[in-house]
């Protein structure tokens, strides 16, 4: 059996704990008061919740760290080199749709890296999570990235850009270019759980750009202790600007961001707005 340390068993306490209330309210959604936050972009009472919930949770364990969450931003804490990264409820759109595959996200930071994530399933009751230096779990069970080593036998996840996104034109071309690759691409509208199924071996990869920290923090280190290498665009490994991210196990990383790329130049030369 798996043994946790003390802050992942805060940080899944915290994740299980408000997503009772979280599989509550998707029984209702129908029922959900809803907000525009912006064009196909929505933030419900279930999300506000979620985050005011996980914020009291982590901050009665450890009271001097700060926060970086998506529906308010960052808060510094007393201790400056702290701080945990949330994303109450990523895959929204899902949710609000009752399309059951949504995710509570969290990280642990400290001195500018992540040291710790947990991203929790509800609907599956699955807790995927890591330490730096202590592997990647799923529940109890240990974690290994998947060992297909050819592009063709290969199963690559996606987001894709929506209304009010940028990009739209510049995707259709890597997409194409992957498609034709590839055994299978998949959308389901998660980032957390896209990554913590690339850990898990389910995917051979995932690819993506535009996300934002909290999106992918925790899914990062889950990844990477589980055998797989992530990355920006062009191979950064300490920052991934403006969310651009490829994770892939350790035998396709390097083939599948050399595709991403070449697709990704190749777009650029028809719409040069859209070089990254």
């Amino acid at each position: 059996m798996a043994l946790k340390s003390a802050l992942i068993n805060v940080m899944v306490n915290a994740a299980t704990k408000t997503a009772r209330r979280m599989m509550r309210d998707f029984g209702e959604v129908e029922q959900l008061q809803v907000s525009k936050k912006g064009p196909a972009d929505f933030v419900s009472t279930t999300d506000l919740r979620a985050q005011r919930e996980l914020k009291a949770e982590l901050s009665r364990a450890r009271p001097a760290y700060g926060f970086l969450m998506e529906e308010s931003g960052s808060h510094e804490g007393s201790d400056k080199a702290a701080r945990w990264i949330v994303d109450p409820l990523d895959g929204m759109t899902n949710f609000l749709h009752g399309i059951p595959h949504f995710a509570i996200s969290i990280a642990a930071e400290l001195n500018g890296e992540v040291v710790a994530g947990v991203i929790h399933d509800p609907i599956r009751d699955e807790t995927f999570w890591a330490e730096k230096g202590s592997g990647a779990y799923m529940n109890d069970r240990r974690l290994r990235v998947s060992a297909r080593d050819k592009m063709p036998d290969a199963v690559f996840a996606t987001g894709i850009p929506f209304l009010g996104r940028e990009g739209h034109a510049p995707f259709l071309a890597t997409l194409e270019a992957v498609m034709a690759e590839v055994a299978g691409i998949r959308r389901f509208g998660s980032a957390a759980l896209d990554l913590a199924y690339v850990a898990a071996g389910r995917y051979e990869g995932f690819w993506e750009s535009g996300l934002s920290f909290w999106d992918i923090a925790a899914g990062i280190i889950i990844v990477r202790e589980a055998g797989g290498f992530v990355t920006d665009y062009h191979g950064g490994y300490e920052n991934l600007p403006e969310g651009q991210i490829i994770a892939a196990n350790d035998l396709l990383h390097g083939p599948f961001r050399k595709l991403i790329v070449r697709a990704d130049k190749a777009a650029a030369k028809v719409a040069p707005e859209a070089a990254t």
